[in-house]
């Protein structure tokens, strides 16, 4: 068998197959139209006679070919935009820049691409005028000190804002709040004086304190010199018993007694003195410290 006839075996083959081929080729086309394979990041739209038919999740989904037909590829990915400055006025009529950032993802591609044309351009546009009226609301000290709870508020607003588009907010950021020159150095000028105004309180506390302290030791003071005057006091009325006692116990001796032992302890004291001494005595001085010798001695 040459060349020639095997050609003319195979026309005649496709010819009377022709129709098989062209069917299992239809076929085919079928159903590689009719299967379509979403990857997990993504949702499709399909859109049958110009109309919304169905959303087809992640993996294998069956449509009817040539009728349905996936007008979107919606990514599903959280998406960040663009950081954005606004200006904006506070309660109490300063100026600020606020800087901010948006997180968000489409949950239902379906409102997202039928209701609004620039989801990103929309978005930015509602966080703006949200920032503007929620910093409006709040004096400047409270924009500063309560961030938190202003990025909760603006993100609550547009979620609320944006719900009809199918899309959830996932997070919002305050990145910064800026100040003209004209204000920050006001703000810097109030700082210095509450500085300034804390070191005179603390200065004023701890005199306080030290008056305090001093009062606190001259009553200390005052309370053991009483108590020991006290003391005195009690061995002095006790020892004052003891003679009034012995007195009353032994009669005028006793007194001559202690009166000599007082007039020699005063003369033992006169002549421990430093250096020489001359005392010149009267008789009388002298005659009284014979007798306070006698007593002591047990003589009469």
């Amino acid at each position: 068998m040459n060349d020639f006839q095997a050609e003319d075996i195979f026309l005649t083959l496709l010819a009377d197959n022709i129709l098989y081929l062209l069917g299992a080729l239809l076929l085919v086309i079928v159903v590689l139209k009719g299967i379509r394979i979403v990857p997990q990041s993504q949702k499709f739209v399909i859109e049958r006679f110009g109309r919304l038919h169905a959303v087809l999740g992640p993996g294998i989904n069956f449509i009817v070919p040539f009728l349905d037909v996936v007008r979107h590829k919606v990514s599903i990915l959280e998406r960040q935009l663009p950081n954005a400055t606004q200006d904006a006025i506070t309660k109490d009529n300063v100026l600020v820049e606020i800087d901010t950032s948006v997180f968000y993802r489409i949950l239902e591609p379906e409102k997202t691409v039928y209701r609004i044309r620039d989801v990103d351009g929309a978005i930015s546009t509602t966080v703006a005028g949200i920032v503007r009226a929620e910093i409006g609301k709040m004096d400047l000290d409270e924009v500063q000190s309560n961030r938190a709870q202003l990025i909760a508020e603006i993100k609550r607003s547009v979620e609320s804002a944006v719900d009809d588009w199918g899309i959830e907010v996932t997070r919002a950021e305050i990145l910064d709040v800026n100040l003209d020159q004209a204000t920050r150095d006001a703000m810097l000028q109030q700082l210095n004086a509450e500085r300034a105004r804390r070191a005179e309180v603390t200065k004023a506390e701890g005199q306080k304190r030290a008056v305090e302290l001093a009062a606190d030791a001259e009553l200390y003071a005052a309370e053991q010199t009483a108590k020991a005057r006290r003391i005195q006091a009690e061995a002095e009325a006790y020892a004052t018993g003891v003679v009034a006692k012995a007195i009353a116990d032994n009669g005028i001796e006793a007194a001559q007694y202690q009166v000599a032992l007082k007039q020699v302890e005063a003369l033992n004291a006169l002549g421990n003195g430093d250096g020489k001494q001359t005392i010149v005595l009267p008789a009388a001085a002298l005659e009284a410290f014979g007798d306070a010798f006698k007593l002591l001695k047990g003589g009469k």
